[in-house]
């Protein structure tokens, strides 16, 4: 049975076994203390790490994070990174239930919008994205990467 839910750092170990699904190329933290140090600063923002988890291996995960804004009338922003479903439970809602709970938690948040990146390249994420009812279309992503 698939429980959902926020991630606990005692879980940090499976997560990151997790993520070298994500993207194989990305350097993994390898060292579970340097991970766990993350993790604090983690928790002292508006970060929430939300997993799906079968018989205590997390099988799915994105965070979602909370950014204060002084526009729209005080309301945040939710920003959501790092979508990811073990390639052996993918296409059995999963991912979407997981996306859900980060989108409740901003409507907690009184965010007033939740945004979601996505490769150009990965169009079947995109379909799956749509399908939650994000708009691929009404804004366009910039970035300028360091590494």
């Amino acid at each position: 049975m698939v429980e959902y839910g926020v991630l606990l750092d005692t879980e940090i170990p499976s997560l990151l076994e997790l993520y070298k699904q994500l993207n194989p190329l990305n350097e993994i933290i390898i060292n579970e203390i340097a991970a766990k140090n993350i993790w604090k600063e983690i928790e002292k923002y508006n970060i929430k790490y939300y997993a799906a988890k079968e018989n205590g291996k997390i099988i799915g995960s994105c965070y979602i994070c909370i950014i204060p804004n002084l526009t729209r009338g005080g309301k945040s922003i939710g920003f959501i990174e790092n979508v990811i479903t073990d390639k052996e439970y993918r296409r059995k809602g999963i991912g979407k239930n997981i996306i859900k709970k980060a989108i409740e938690y901003a409507k907690e948040q009184n965010c007033y919008k939740v945004l979601l990146q996505s490769g150009n390249k990965r169009t079947e994420a995109h379909k799956f994205y749509e399908s939650i009812g994000f708009d691929g279309k009404s804004k366009k992503a910039f970035e300028i990467r360091f590494i």
